[in-house]
C-alpha cells in the first residue's frame, strides 16, 4: 500500500491526513508529483517510453518522476523517482516549475548530467524503452505520441 501526504489548494502539508494510492481523492485535497527533465551536457534530453500495460502505454515522456511518499519532500520524490525509474543519481536537481492540476501538485525539476548515455536502466512494468534527442526534435514531437504537452512548455521557458 502506498501511502501519500495531503496537501491543501496553497500546497500546505494537511498534518494528520494521508492518501492512499488507488483511493479517491477527497475534493479540496492534493497529493504531489515529482517529475525530472533530464538534460546530458552535450544538450540532448532523454526520453522514456511507457511500458504498454500503463495508461498511455507506448507514449514517450519528458519526464522520470511519480508520487511522493509519506513523509518525502518534492527534491527527495525526485532524487528517489529519477534512481528508479532510470538509473541515474544526481545530487544537482533544480525546481524549475510547479503546475496544480485537478488533484494533484506538479513540481518539475531539471537534472542535468554528464552520465554515459547507454547507462539508463529501465524499470520494469514502467518503461520499455528510452532514446536521448535534440531540444528541437522535443519539442517538435507529434500530440499522438507524447504523453504530455505540459512538459514541452517548460522547455521551452527554459534557456537553451
Amino acid at each position: 500500500m502506498e501511502v501519500w501526504d495531503a496537501y491543501d489548494k496553497d500546497f500546505n502539508k494537511i498534518s494528520n491526513v494521508t492518501l492512499i494510492r488507488g483511493e479517491p481523492i477527497p475534493n479540496g485535497l492534493f497529493h504531489l508529483v515529482s517529475e525530472i527533465i533530464v538534460k546530458h551536457t552535450d544538450g540532448s534530453y532523454l526520453l522514456m517510453q511507457r511500458d504498454k500495460r500503463k495508461h498511455f502505454g507506448g507514449m514517450w515522456e519528458a519526464t522520470a518522476g511519480g508520487s511522493a511518499l509519506r513523509g518525502e519532500t518534492p527534491l527527495e520524490c525526485a532524487a528517489r523517482e529519477l534512481q528508479e525509474e532510470t538509473g541515474i543519481e544526481s545530487d544537482c536537481l533544480i525546481e524549475i516549475g510547479r503546475v496544480r492540476s485537478h488533484n494533484t501538485f506538479y513540481v518539475e525539476f531539471l537534472c542535468v548530467t554528464d552520465c554515459k548515455k547507454d547507462c539508463v536502466i529501465l524499470q520494469d512494468g514502467e518503461t520499455i524503452a528510452y532514446k536521448w534527442v535534440s531540444r528541437n526534435e522535443l519539442v517538435s514531437m507529434k500530440e499522438s505520441e507524447f504523453v504530455t504537452k505540459r512538459m514541452q512548455k517548460f522547455l521551452e521557458e527554459l534557456q537553451p
